[in-house]
């Protein structure tokens, strides 16, 4: 449904996932996916990486009506849901790209540097066994790409419910030169950012939720 150019396969930051697709998401995408679809030319302000069942994005896109959101999912499940929720919303300001993030961000018309207000990377797979954290998301080579696209004072904001990986990432974004913590180490959970099934399911299961934002310099 995506209208950007696939570079060649990169380390994935994401395990591909099956899920069952109920009839209102088959509607979802036969009807909505192009309509909705991420195509260069879209002035995106809030980049989401890893959109899941797309609640989050959907209810912080309506709070925020003068932001263009994208949301980058590869579950299609979660695109689905994602679609539907825009159309009974009616959310002009959201669009979809179900792919690779740092594919599309290798694309430099598609996100030019320079231009996002945030980036948003809420409970991103922590890949726990060391042999796989070459897949992390926040890891310092993918971390300078995400910052090179914020503007001066743009934020990358994490949140993660696993405890070693909320300590990696902090180490991760604290390390990078060109960006700077809000706070003294992890941030207070922010208002603007909702509760998810996930995350209610996270402290349900006894695990807090940590927060991250580091800005441009």
């Amino acid at each position: 449904m995506t209208t950007v150019d696939r570079p060649l396969r990169i380390v994935r930051t994401y395990h591909p996932r099956r899920g069952r697709l109920s009839g209102r998401h088959f509607d979802a995408l036969e009807r909505l996916a192009a309509r909705y679809a991420f195509a260069p030319g879209f002035e995106v302000d809030v980049l989401e990486i890893g959109s899941g069942m797309g609640e989050a994005t959907a209810q912080m896109a309506a709070a925020d009506p003068e932001r263009q959101y994208l949301a980058v999912e590869v579950h299609t499940p979660g695109v689905a849901n994602l679609l539907h929720l825009i159309d009974e919303h009616g959310l002009g300001n959201v669009r979809v790209a179900d792919v690779d993030a740092f594919e599309l961000l290798a694309n430099q018309d598609a996100i030019p540097a320079g231009s996002l207000d945030a980036v948003h990377v809420f409970f991103p797979d922590p890949w726990p066994k060391a042999r796989h954290h070459k897949r992390r998301l926040i890891v310092p080579e993918r971390v300078a790409i995400l910052r090179g696209r914020l503007k001066p004072g743009g934020v990358i904001h994490c949140a993660t419910d696993d405890e070693g990986y909320a300590h990696a990432m902090l180490e991760t974004l604290t390390a990078d030169p060109g960006l700077r913590n809000r706070y003294d180490g992890f941030a207070p959970r922010p208002a603007h950012r909702p509760v998810t099934k996930f995350e209610q399911r996270a402290v349900k299961a006894g695990r807090a939720a940590y927060d991250l934002m580091f800005e441009q310099r």
